[in-house]
């Protein structure tokens, strides 16, 4: 393999012609301490001649040898680690293969988010209404206006209400309306999803609004009772007043005895039940449990109604759901910013989290009534902006989708792109996880050199395959970057595949890595 592509113009034979002793030289074996240093000065003079470099790396399969080992048990494996300085491939296992990101999609759209917002943009909710306020009564409905903020909490909620008390209204004679306008509710394309809406075991699988709140989740605090063999006590973290309803099985034992308390939401003629079952220990702290919610525009409605009667304002006309933005005639009551969009993205990488992943996809294709294709194909754009991706298709930013398909070089090049843009490379990789101190613990495996020199984005599915797939950047010892990428994908649901499997022979490969460079 030739060192140097060069351009067929005639001004280039005799701008490299200097250089071909050196060419010659690269040749010859060096000394291992003489061979980077010649690399980067080899670098450097190619670069003063116009030329591109190209280095030949050791074998493309090598490098990765631990890892596929998987390949005889039946798994699908592709994987990739390149130098970001000279572009160098040290390893390479079927790295243009379009296979199952699972989470890893999230990298995707922490890039394109970042590309399209910047690090410091904020979502802005609103309060606005076409009635009229005399002698502290707003005649008309309330209009709370969901901006899609991922991270919409009480307390932006709480922020809103104060607004209206500072203009003094403390009665509204008409509705509060939650508009979804923006997206909402979004036809679900996820078995988890579909399901959620029915019923829930979870908080990942939270539907999607533009006016969500909380993650779209309930919460639900469990005491315990008053003596032995009590029921235990049940409060909703959020409201005074629970607008679910609470199916309590949750037994108090003695102090010291076993707590093991298991949840599920169901739903039926639209109301939300959470049935609580298990058993809480006399002398235990309270527990916190989430379950995603039915309709996430209703329970921000309730949950809204509620903040505005403990602030002393009544709403008379109930809570209802619109899909239709308010009137540009609509005055502003009040407005709150949510978070900077660099603490957004290193909360949705840092737990992976679903919702804000597809809610911030969802906000990537502005206009009305989006949906996650449409977001889909937003970042199959930004994508192919890229040079050397290669082929992405992507039905969510989340991954919960295992329609979503790139491959291992696709990911190292979106990698290598981010690293290069210096505004907007700290907030992206800011969302990664270090294994020696990450709040993901499954990862905090390995040599310490693979701990300490790595940072990274994991992905796990189950159905209808197992998927591991993790991917990151990684430092030498000499202090150089470098990214990598791999996934695991099975054939068919069974045999099932865990992290250790996989994660160990990726530490083992990339420690070599780390030290050899």
């Amino acid at each position: 393999m030739p060192l140097f592509r060069t351009a067929p113009t005639s001004a280039r034979p005799s701008r490299l012609s200097p250089l071909l002793p050196l060419l010659k030289a690269a040749a010859r074996p060096a000394a291992a301490g003489k061979s980077l240093r010649f690399t980067r000065s080899l670098r450097r003079l190619a670069m003063a001649a116009g030329a591109t470099l190209v280095v030949a790396g050791p074998s493309q399969a090598a490098g990765f040898d631990n890892l596929t080992r998987l390949t005889d048990k039946g798994f699908i494996v592709s994987a990739q680690a390149r130098m970001l300085d000279t572009g160098e491939t040290l390893a390479s296992v079927n790295p243009d293969q379009q296979l199952t990101p699972a989470s890893l999609s999230k990298l995707y759209i922490a890039g394109a988010a970042l590309d399209r917002f910047g690090p410091q943009y904020r979502f802005s909710t609103r309060l606005r209404s076409t009635g009229t306020i005399s002698g502290g009564v707003l005649t008309g409905d309330l209009v709370l206006e969901g901006s899609g903020d991922p991270a919409l909490t009480s307390e932006e909620l709480w922020r809103l209400t104060e607004e209206l008390r500072f203009r003094g209204i403390r009665r509204v004679e008409g509705r509060l309306l939650i508009s979804q306008w923006r997206f909402g509710p979004v036809p679900c394309i996820s078995t988890d999803r579909c399901n959620a809406s029915r019923r829930s075991s979870n908080a990942y699988d939270a539907l999607l609004s533009s006016a969500a709140s909380n993650y779209a989740s309930w919460c639900v605090k469990v005491m315990p009772g008053a003596g032995s063999q009590a029921p235990a006590r049940l409060a909703s973290c959020d409201t005074t007043q629970p607008t679910e309803i609470f199916d309590n099985q949750v037994t108090t034992v003695g102090a010291g005895g076993k707590s093991a308390i298991n949840a599920r939401r169901t739903t039926s003629n639209g109301r939300d039940t959470l049935v609580v079952t298990g058993t809480i220990a006399a002398d235990s702290q309270p527990r916190s449990i989430y379950r995603a919610v039915s309709n996430p525009a209703l329970y921000t409605g309730e949950l809204m109604r509620d903040i505005l009667a403990r602030a002393g304002i009544t709403v008379t006309g109930g809570v209802d759901i619109t899909s239709t933005a308010p009137p540009s005639s609509a005055a502003q009551l009040g407005s709150v910013e949510g978070k900077p969009m660099q603490e957004l993205l290193t909360r949705m990488l840092n737990y992976s989290n679903n919702f804000m992943a597809d809610q911030l996809t969802l906000a990537l294709v502005g206009g009305s009534q989006a949906t996650l294709r449409q977001g889909g194909a937003k970042l199959e754009t930004f994508a192919s902006a890229i040079p050397g991706h290669g082929p992405l298709t992507m039905y969510s930013g989340s991954g919960l989708t295992s329609q979503n398909r790139t491959s291992v070089s696709g990911l190292v090049a979106l990698l290598d792109s981010m690293y290069h843009r210096p505004a907007l490379f700290p907030t992206f990789v800011a969302g990664l996880q270090a294994p020696v101190n990450g709040p993901m613990r499954f990862i905090r495996r390995g040599s310490e050199t693979f701990r300490n020199h790595v940072m990274v984005k994991t992905g796990t599915l189950n159905n209808p395959v197992p998927v591991r797939a993790i991917s990151g950047y990684f430092r030498t010892q000499s202090g150089r970057w470098g990214a990598f990428a791999v996934m695991v994908n099975g054939r068919v649901a069974v045999p099932y595949l865990s992290w250790p499997q996989v994660l160990d022979p990726v530490a083992e490969d990339l420690t070599a890595m780390i030290e050899r460079n």
